[in-house]
C-alpha cells in the first residue's frame, strides 16, 4: 500500500509542477522522473553584475555604477559602451559552460542586473511604465541554449533588483542617492513586472532550475542592524517575495521558486509559513566552520516546513575549505553553488584573469592620483582586460576544480605535473590533494565569520589555493613562483617517475635567517636524505645546495620534503643522476 501511495504522489508531483521541471518533493529537490536532484554549481558573478573586489578597485569603487563612472572619466562614454560591451561578450561564452560540464558542474547560477532588462525608474518616460530591453533577455537565452547542450540547469537570480535591496551596496550596485528597493513603491512595481517577464518567457524550458527571486537582501526593515541581521519580523521581505511568487504563478506553474532570508540571505525569522507547493529555501555560507553546527539552523527549517534547502552561494576560501563544505552539505543532501568563475588575479576560484601591466597603471592612478593616463592607453587597457576574460586566455585552475570534485571522494593524491626524472621538479608542482595528503601546511583555511580574524590560507596569494604559501620569485632560474613562508613541521610531496635509482639532487633556495633543515623521505617515511640550508644573505639571494646519493626506485615514487626547520624559501629540486 506505501508503495501505491508514493507512485500515486509521484505522479501528481509530476503533474502538478509540469512534467520534466526540477521541483519539491517535500524536503528534496527532483527532477520530472522523481529522482533526488543535488545541484552542483558555479555562480557567474562579476558578469551582469561587476563588484569592485572582482576588478580590483574595491579601494574606490565598489559599486558597478561607481566602476563605470571611473571608466567614463577617461575614456568618454561611447568607448566606454564599447568597453561593456566587449567585457559582456566575452565575460560567458558557449565554451565557459562546456567548461563547467565537463569540469563536473551540474548547474550554473546567473546573477542578472536588472538594467540589462528594463530601464531604471527615473529613465522610463512615462511614470509606471517598463521599457524592456533586449541586451539581457539575448544574454539568458544564449547562456539558457549553452546550458541546454550540456544538460545542465540554469538558475535565474535577481542579484541586482530596481533601486538595490542592500546596505552591502557593491551586492546589488546600490546608489545611496536614490531610493532604494524598499523605498519605492516603483520600483517594488518594476522588480514583479520583471520576474513575470521572464516566467512567461522561459515558462516551458525545462532546464531553466528555478527563479533565485531576490539575492541577499540585507536591509533593517525594523531593528538596529543596518544589514537586517536582528530582524524579527522581516514583514516587507516576505510580503514582496509572496507577491512575486503569486505573480509568476499566474504565467508559470512549472519553476522552483527559491526564496531567500535577510542578512545575505541567511535570516527567515517572519518568512514563514510558506506560500507555494514548490519552493526552495536560499542560504550563503561563507567563512565559517564546516561542521554540523554551522548549517544545522537551515536544515532544522527543512524539516520543519518539510522544504528543500539550497545553498546558493559560497565560496572565496581555500580548497580544504571547498571539500569540507561540499562534503558537509552533500551528506545532508543539500546542492550548491559556489563564487565566482572569473575575478582578476584570483587563486580561490576554478579560473584566474590576468591582469595585463596597462590595466595595473589604471588602478595605480585611480587610486593614488597623478599623471592621468591618456584616452587611448586607458582605452587599450581596458579592452585587453576584456579579452583577458575570454575563457581560453583565463588560467584554469585545477587544484580547485579537484577540490571540489575528486578530493571530495578519496584522499588519494594525484601528479600536479608529469615529473620524470632525472629533471627539474618545481616546488610549486606538489602534488593535488589535500592537507596531510599531498602537503602539510599549519595554516590551510579560514573561519573569520567566526573568529573574527582572517587567516591567509596562502600568504603569498599566488598560483595555487591550498594551504601551501605560494610567491612571486625573484630567481631568474624560476618559472616565476617559488614556496615561502615555510614553517617547521610542514612538508611537500612530489609524485615522479624514473627509470634511474641513484641521485644527486640540487635544491635551489634562498634563506635570509638561521640555517633550516629538511629531508627527503619515501612514502613510507624511509629518510632517503637530510640536508641542511644555510642562510644565502636575504630572501632574493638564491643559491643552489646539492644532497647527495639520493636513491629511489625504478618506477613511480612518492617523495616527501619534509621541513624539520623552517624558515627558507624554495625554487626547485634538479635531480641528476649519481656518477
Amino acid at each position: 500500500m506505501k508503495k501505491v501511495i508514493t507512485s500515486l504522489f509521484a505522479i501528481c508531483s509530476i503533474s502538478m509542477f509540469g512534467q520534466d521541471f526540477l521541483h519539491q518533493d517535500g524536503q528534496k529537490i527532483v527532477d520530472g522522473s522523481g529522482n533526488n536532484i543535488i545541484l552542483r554549481g558555479l555562480g557567474v558573478g562579476g558578469w551582469m553584475v561587476q563588484e569592485g573586489y572582482m576588478l580590483k578597485t574595491d579601494g574606490f569603487a565598489g559599486t558597478q555604477f561607481t566602476i563605470k563612472n571611473k571608466i567614463e572619466e577617461l575614456i568618454g562614454k561611447k568607448d566606454t559602451e564599447e568597453f561593456y560591451k566587449a567585457y559582456l561578450k566575452n565575460g560567458i561564452t558557449k565554451r565557459d559552460i562546456d567548461s563547467l560540464k565537463a569540469w563536473g558542474f551540474n548547474s550554473v547560477r546567473l546573477p542578472m542586473h536588472y538594467n540589462l532588462y528594463t530601464l531604471p525608474i527615473e529613465k522610463e518616460s512615462v511614470s509606471g511604465e517598463n521599457t524592456w530591453l533586449d541586451e539581457g533577455f539575448k544574454m539568458t537565452d544564449d547562456l539558457l541554449k549553452w546550458c541546454e547542450a550540456n544538460e545542465m540547469y540554469l538558475i535565474l537570480d535577481l542579484h541586482a533588483a530596481p533601486g538595490g535591496q542592500g546596505m552591502d551596496a557593491n551586492i546589488s550596485d546600490y546608489d545611496t542617492t536614490k531610493p532604494s528597493l524598499w523605498e519605492s513603491e516603483a520600483n517594488k512595481k518594476k522588480m514583479v513586472a520583471f520576474w513575470v517577464k521572464l516566467a512567461k518567457r522561459y515558462k516551458d524550458k525545462k532546464w531553466i532550475g528555478g527563479y533565485d527571486i531576490i539575492n541577499e537582501p540585507n536591509w533593517n526593515f525594523s531593528g538596529t542592524n543596518k544589514n537586517g541581521c536582528d530582524e524579527k519580523l522581516n514583514a516587507p521581505l516576505r510580503a514582496l517575495q509572496l507577491e512575486i511568487t503569486k505573480a509568476i504563478r499566474t504565467v508559470d506553474k512549472n519553476h522552483l521558486v527559491i526564496i531567500e532570508g535577510n542578512c545575505w540571505g541567511n535570516n527567515y525569522n517572519g518568512i514563514f509559513p510558506l506560500w507555494d507547493k514548490n519552493m526552495a529555501l536560499s542560504f550563503h555560507k561563507y567563512w565559517n566552520y564546516n561542521d554540523q553546527a554551522s548549517i544545522q539552523d537551515i536544515v532544522n527549517l527543512r524539516e520543519e516546513h518539510n522544504v528543500p534547502i539550497w545553498m546558493g552561494e559560497g565560496g572565496e576560501n581555500s580548497n580544504v575549505w571547498f571539500k569540507e563544505s561540499i562534503s558537509l552539505l552533500e551528506k545532508n543532501n543539500i546542492g550548491w553553488a559556489f563564487w565566482p568563475m572569473k575575478k582578476v588575479e584570483n587563486i580561490a576560484g576554478v579560473t584566474s584573469v590576468t591582469m595585463n601591466s596597462e590595466y595595473q597603471k589604471l588602478l595605480e592612478y585611480w587610486k593614488n592620483g597623478g599623471e592621468k593616463p591618456t584616452p587611448a592607453f586607458a582605452k587599450k587597457a581596458l579592452m585587453q582586460l576584456a579579452e583577458n576574460y575570454k575563457i581560453e586566455n583565463v588560467t584554469v585552475k585545477p587544484d580547485v576544480i579537484d577540490a571540489m570534485f575528486r578530493q571530495v571522494q578519496t584522499d588519494e593524491t594525484k601528479p600536479y605535473k608529469n615529473n620524470i626524472l632525472p629533471g627539474i621538479i618545481h616546488a610549486v608542482h606538489y602534488d593535488l590533494g589535500t592537507n596531510g595528503f599531498a602537503y602539510k601546511d599549519n595554516d590551510v583555511v579560514n573561519y573569520k565569520t567566526v573568529t573574527g580574524k582572517f587567516d591567509a590560507w596562502n600568504k603569498g596569494d599566488k598560483m595555487r589555493n591550498d594551504g601551501v604559501d605560494i610567491e612571486k620569485c625573484s630567481d631568474k632560474q624560476s618559472i616565476g613562483f617559488s614556496i615561502g613562508f615555510i614553517e617547521t613541521g610542514e612538508w611537500l610531496q612530489y609524485t615522479v617517475n624514473t627509470n634511474s635509482t641513484n641521485f644527486n639532487v640540487d635544491i635551489r633556495y634562498s634563506n635570509a635567517g638561521e640555517t633550516g633543515k629538511m629531508t627527503i623521505e619515501d612514502e613510507t617515511g624511509n629518510v632517503l636524505g637530510t640536508i641542511e640550508l644555510p642562510k644565502t644573505g636575504g630572501k632574493d639571494i638564491w643559491k643552489t645546495i646539492t644532497a647527495k646519493n639520493i636513491v629511489l626506485k625504478k618506477g613511480t615514487n612518492k617523495l616527501r620534503m619534509k621541513f624539520e626547520k623552517g624558515g627558507f624559501n624554495l625554487n626547485y629540486f634538479e635531480f641528476k643522476k649519481a656518477k
